[in-house]
Parts: C-alpha cells; sequence; structure tokens
C-alpha cells in the first residue's frame, strides 16, 4: 500500500473515529533546538514493545513524550494504556491501526516492536508519512525487505534506529574498539552462539481469534491463515512471520561480529544445516542449527549455532560469565592471533591472551543489563540533529546484519551452499535460493518495489 492508497484507507476510519487522532499539535522540530519536544507513537506493545515503553517513559526529562500507544489487540492496548498512566500521571491516545498514526501530523517518530514480518512495511509507510523510526530486530523478514528500509530512510531524510542495542553499550564499544587496536592480534575466526532452552512449541490448533484481535491486521502482509495460538505466540519460529532464532536472538551477535570484523559487505558463501530433534511439533524454522559463512577474499571464518535445549556453556560463558537472563548460554567469540574476546551479554567483555589465556582487559556492569534505554537515547539526539550517521545502528547496519540471518536460513532451506552476489544481493545461479530473497504479500500490504 502506498501512501495514497494508505490515506484513502484512512478516509473511512478517520470518518468512525473523529476528525483527529491525537488532541496535541507536535512542537516543530528545529525551532527551539535541543529543547524541542519529540512526540512518539509505540506500535506493537505486547511483549519488546513494552521494553520500548519503558525506554520512552525514562526519556521523559529530555523532553519525548509517548503520545500514543498502538496494537491490533484491544486488551494488551488498554492495559499498556493503564499502566502508562498509573505509572505517569499522563494519559497517551490509544489506537488500533498504525495508519491512523502516520497520517497525524502531531507524531514526529514511531517505535516498532511488532512481529517481523511487520517491521520493513512498518517502516516503510512512516517514512513515507515523514516520521522517524526506532525498528526492533531484526529490521527485516528477508533481503529485499531490508535495502526497501534502507532506500525510504535516505529517500525520505528519516533516522531509522536498528534495534541491535549491544552499539548503544560503552562497555562493548570499549571491548570492540581495543580488539580494533589489536589487543588480540590478528582477528582470523568470530564465533557466535545462542542456546536458548526452549520448551516444546506444541502445535497449531485453529480456532476464533481471541475477542478484540483484530487478526487480519495482526497478519498484515503475511499470507491469509486462521487463527491460531501457536501462529501468534510461535511467530519467531513459522516462516510466514519470523526468521528462527538466528534472526531472533542471533542477530543481536551477528551484528556484532560485522561490527568487531569491520564487515560492510554481505558474505559471499553460506553454508548451514539442521532441523527440529528434539520436539514433535508444528515448528517450521531449526530448533538446532549450525551456520557458516566467508566474505569474499578476506581471510575470516565466521559461524553461528543455534541450539534450544540443554547444553554446555562456552568458554565460559553461561557459567562464569552469565547472560542476561542467568539460565542460557549466548554470545559471541573473536578469536585472534594473540589471544580470543568473549562477549557473552549485552553490556560486558572480557579478553584471554596467550596459549596460557591469561586474563586481559575486561568491563562489565552488575546484571548485564541490555542498553535500551540508552539506544533509544541516541535515536532521539539524531532525530534531533537531523544526521543519521550519528545513530549507533543506522538501518544499513540492521539490514546488513538481518540478511546474514537471513542468508543462513536461505541455505537451510535449500539445503545447498549458497554463492551471493553482495552487489546485487542476489544468489548466483540459483533461482529457487534467489525466490526466498523476498516473499509474496497480501493486496493490501505490499512491501513495494519503489520506495
Amino acid at each position: 500500500m502506498n501512501g495514497s492508497s494508505r490515506r484513502a484507507f484512512l478516509r473511512s476510519s478517520a470518518a468512525a473515529a473523529g476528525a483527529t487522532v491525537l488532541a496535541a499539535p507536535s512542537m516543530a522540530r528545529g525551532e527551539g533546538g535541543a529543547n524541542d519536544r519529540i512526540r512518539v507513537a509505540a506500535v506493537g506493545i505486547r511483549g519488546r514493545g513494552r521494553a520500548l515503553m519503558n525506554s520512552l517513559e525514562a526519556l521523559a526529562g529530555d523532553n519525548v513524550e509517548l503520545a500514543a500507544l498502538c496494537d491490533c489487540d484491544e486488551k494488551i492496548l488498554n492495559l499498556r494504556a493503564e499502566d502508562h498512566e498509573k505509572k505517569t500521571g499522563k494519559k497517551a491516545a490509544r489506537v488500533a491501526d498504525m495508519r491512523r498514526i502516520l497520517d497525524d501530523k502531531s507524531i514526529d517518530a514511531v517505535a516498532f516492536a511488532t512481529p517481523n514480518h511487520w517491521h520493513a512495511l512498518g517502516t516503510v509507510w512512516a517514512c513515507q508519512a515523514g516520521k522517524d523510526v526506532y525498528v526492533e530486530k531484526p529490521g527485516s523478514h528477508n533481503i529485499f525487505e531490508g535495502r526497501k528500509m534502507v532506500e525510504a530512510a535516505r529517500k525520505y531524510n528519516r533516522m531509522v534506529q536498528h534495534g541491535t542495542q549491544c552499539r548503544g553499550s560503552a562497555n562493548i564499544i570499549e571491548g570492540i574498539n581495543k580488539m580494533k587496536e589489536g589487543a588480540i592480534g590478528r582477528v582470523y575466526m568470530a564465533r557466535g552462539i545462542a542456546y536458548k532452552y526452549r520448551g516444546n512449541p506444541g502445535r497449531a490448533i485453529e480456532k476464533p481469534a481471541p475477542a478484540g484481535l483484530d487478526w487480519d491486521k495482526w497478519l498484515g502482509p503475511a499470507p491469509q491463515k486462521p487463527y491460531s495460538d501457536f501462529r501468534r505466540n510461535g511467530h519467531h519460529i513459522l516462516w510466514d512471520y519470523g526468521c528462527g532464532e538466528i534472526g531472533n536472538q542471533g542477530v543481536h551477535q551477528l551484528d556484532m561480529m560485522r561490527w568487531g570484523l569491520g564487515l560492510e559487505t554481505h558474505p559471499t558463501k553460506v553454508q548451514s544445516m539442521g532441523g527440529c530433534y528434539i520436539y514433535e511439533s508444528d515448528q517450521e524454522t531449526p530448533s538446532t542449527q549450525t551456520f557458516s559463512c566467508e566474505f569474499g577474499d578476506r581471510k575470516i571464518l565466521m559461524t553461528f549455532e543455534v541450539r534450544n535445549y540443554i547444553t554446555n556453556s562456552e568458554a565460559d560463558m553461561g557459567t562464569k560469565y552469565e547472560f542476561v537472563d542467568h539460565r542460557n548460554v549466548v554470545g559471541v567469540i573473536f578469536l585472534g592471533t594473540k589471544g580470543y574476546m568473549i562477549i557473552p551479554d549485552y553490556s560486558s567483555y572480557h579478553m584471554f591472551l596467550g596459549r596460557e589465556r591469561k586474563p586481559g582487559p575486561t568491563k562489565s556492569v552488575a546484571g548485564a543489563p541490555m542498553m535500551d534505554t540508552d539506544h533509544m537515547k541516541n535515536w532521539i539526539e539524531a532525530c534531533r540533529k537531523r544526521d543519521h550517521k550519528l545513530l549507533a545502528a543506522d538501518i544499513l547496519e540492521g539490514h546488513m546484519s538481518a540478511a546474514i540471518c537471513h542468508l543462513a536460513n536461505i541455505a537451510y532451506r535449500t539445503g545447498r551452499t549458497v554463492h551471493f552476489d553482495p552487489k546485487t544481493e542476489q544468489v548466483v545461479g540459483d533461482a529457487e535460493a534467489n525466490a526466498m530473497i523476498r516473499r509474496e504479500y497480501r493486496a493490501r500490504f505490499v512491501v513495494p518495489d519503489e520506495v
């Protein structure tokens, strides 16, 4: 749906809901410098969206207003709005359809925490509507979408921040910089892991959607299918909506590996295999997956592994150096000619030097927190200064990191080595694999070729 068709849709919905979505006008940014208020709408507030709400509320002192909440589930929408009012003493508008928010000039920016299959279309629509965007990871559902998000951000001069919060951690920045200065020598390999214990996801038992949930809006760009709790709650493990664990958790670690290795291009050779070996369920993405890739002539190997059941620790990650939830084993290992560095969570690093693995430089934060608010604050600064180069995780970085997840899944689904052309963003000589570069969209929810 392009801008004009989106507005046509809104003419009928606005008539039913009233002439305006929000009552208060936006302050024109640029007139008051850093004191300008930025009014943000949060879209998709069931899970990660709640964390984004917390960050936006924490930035109230920086003249940031959480002005509107949007969700296609009326129950969740009302619950979050009531919680926000109790916490802050302020009311946020309640909106069931994001398109009403996008056509409202009083909203400056939008924070998206919808399921993956909505990220790209919501971002493109928001850019077309003149809104800055914070979009959760992985930014895209496929490679085509990621490129369209970048094009929309640049065409409309929008600040689009990708939700890979590790780029906002002062500690991880320090560790990456030390590594680039040669602290562990020449890095020849980077390995990421996501060993997160998951229970049996079960079966897709179809039934009527719960009262108050607009299932058609939830599906959006995805194929029309009946409601099931499995589809809604397990969207990360179904190809129609998600990208598996490597896209859900792994994009954080893959992004750090790209960052640390200074990789500004796509992989050229990708291999992956795996499957669902523990449970009998309707899960489609692999619960156990291995992945490796190379980058042209660069003498570097990148690998990633997913496990969703009982596992060992690795490089003391998950035992001595615990992940944020203190149950799972997640992190990155950079291997160099003088030592190695681990990043076992969202806010720390530890180096070990020589064959004796003697402790080297290190920095950590108690509790290993995600740096949500710092990352959001960085986005707000870029919005005020109108400079996407200030973004810690500009959407181009998000696209490049998410594309690795998509390529891993393409290699897994085809069962063969994928040879990728970074310039054309196409698989070489493989029509089946190239068909997975983008998806088919429902008529009202198309990510356009021309943004």
